[in-house]
């Protein structure tokens, strides 16, 4: 569910006429989701950097959700203070993101209320995978928050005062902007070539023939791109991503997402005891690990499950894709709307002329700009030991926007769509590329971090 209320599509003729007759709107109400999503999640990364750069020898204090045993539970997790934490995190996102709710036109007493429910299921799905014998298998909190929105959004009638807080694009998007705090440039140059080859061959022909895939399943372009770029580069980030350069169709990406989470779950299970059986050598286990599941969360628990040198390839890989947002987003931009000769909301563009730089930028999703900056600042202008002060609170605020993110896509999914829509070829299509995904990942791990085309890169 987008800020922006639902309008009528418009011809570009249309669009021009009511934008020079249109009172301009004030600059805060005029911003888009996207833009909403840069500037909370800008707020929450300066605001960090500014309070442990003048507050000296200050440190942040994170919320607890790991636990072993009921004491653990009782002692550490539900303890008053650490309660009092994740409530007054809870308080700071409410605040940032109703307003921007309200000024985008929406209901702040209904969203603050759908949120609180949202925010309590999504701490739930955190303190329930937090739990050592469940995160030793590598179920983590996407998977319980899902689970959850998928029973309340299939079982019951969802009332408008929380279908109003069920916002998944815009919660992760401005997740997707802190993240772009731990995902360095850096990281990609430890992986040295056979990393960065990897991770471009990977995302390269596994976009393209997911794509083609797709057609031969008769699944129609717009959803082929979400599906394709969910499939080759990571994931519900990168759907979204894809969805918001194409301008695409909400209930094809609220399905995609879907996919996305409940194939995960088999894959972050059956892949590393794979490896195992297999026998496959630590660290081409990572790097097929890192390359194949959707999330840097589920690539470090199942690569732990395998190794520290797999946990190291795998998360490493994993960042290398994860820089390839960006760049996928600008290349998908300039395609789709080529491709559509200009053709803006289903409409031919006016004299049928290309589009040019304009229609490009309109189509760009904004908050993978604010994903870039923050991966730049971070990776070259942000002393090290400064970034690490600031790495917890990032992390958890970036994990709890998307737990909420993940509770919004099961409230807004629904299971008999998987098979209704399309007759469940798009689902049969995700599901033949992932398997492709798997198998292609797994080769080029062997020929690059297994010593055959390349030596095999120092990262034990």
């Amino acid at each position: 569910m987008s800020l922006e209320n639902t309008a009528v599509p418009t011809t570009p003729v249309q669009s021009e006429t009511l934008a020079l007759d249109a009172p301009r709107k004030p600059f805060l109400k005029s911003l888009t989701e996207d833009w909403w999503a840069v500037l909370i999640g800008g707020t929450i990364i300066l605001t960090a950097l500014a309070v442990v750069s003048f507050a000296t020898g200050f440190k942040f204090t994170v919320p607890v959700y790991q636990w072993a045993s009921t004491d653990d539970l009782l002692g550490k997790v539900l303890t008053g203070a650490n309660l009092s934490l994740i409530a007054g995190i809870g308080v700071l996102l409410a605040v940032l993101s109703s307003i921007a709710i309200g000024l985008s036109g929406g209901s702040i007493k209904k969203y603050l209320a759908g949120f609180s429910l949202v925010f309590i299921i999504g701490i739930a799905s955190l303190i329930i995978a937090g739990n050592k014998s469940i995160s030793y298998y590598g179920v983590e909190y996407v998977v319980f928050a899902l689970i959850i929105g998928l029973l309340i959004g299939n079982l019951t009638t969802i009332p408008d005062w929380l279908r109003q807080a069920a916002r998944s694009e815009f919660f992760i998007k401005t997740g997707l902007v802190i993240l772009g705090s731990s995902v360095l440039f850096t990281d990609i140059v430890k992986a040295g070539l056979p990393g960065i080859l990897q991770s471009v061959l990977v995302v390269s022909v596994v976009w393209f023939f997911a794509l083609w895939f797709s057609r031969k399943l008769k699944v129609d372009d717009e959803f082929g791109v979400i599906l394709a770029s969910a499939v080759a580069i990571c994931g519900v980030s990168a759907a979204i991503v894809a969805a918001g350069a194409i301008k695409g169709d909400k209930k094809k990406l609220s399905y995609v997402t879907t996919l996305v989470l409940l194939v995960a779950i088999p894959m972050m299970i059956l892949q590393p005891w794979l490896v195992k059986v297999l026998n496959i050598p630590e660290v081409v286990g990572g790097a097929w690990l890192g390359g194949t599941l959707d999330t840097t969360a589920t690539v470090t628990a199942a690569a732990a499950l395998v190794g520290p040198a797999a946990l190291k390839a795998g998360v490493i890989i994993k960042f290398s894709q994860n820089v390839l947002i960006g760049v996928a987003a600008f290349f998908i931009a300039i395609w789709w709307t080529y491709r559509n000769n200009g053709k803006a909301t289903g409409q031919k563009a006016v004299g049928g002329e290309k589009p040019g730089l304009g229609v490009v930028w309109e189509r760009f999703p904004k908050f993978v700009l604010g994903f870039i900056v923050a991966s730049l600042l971070f990776s070259f202008y942000i002393p090290a030991d400064t970034a690490k002060s600031v790495g917890g609170i990032l992390g958890s605020l970036r994990t709890v926007w998307f737990s909420l993110a993940f509770v919004a896509i099961g409230l807004e999914a629904r299971f008999g769509d998987l098979v209704k829509i399309d007759g469940g070829r798009p689902a049969l299509a995700f599901i033949g590329a992932q398997f492709f995904n798997i198998l292609w990942t797994l080769l080029w791990a062997f020929l690059l971090f297994g010593g055959i085309l390349l030596a095999v890169p120092d990262i034990q």
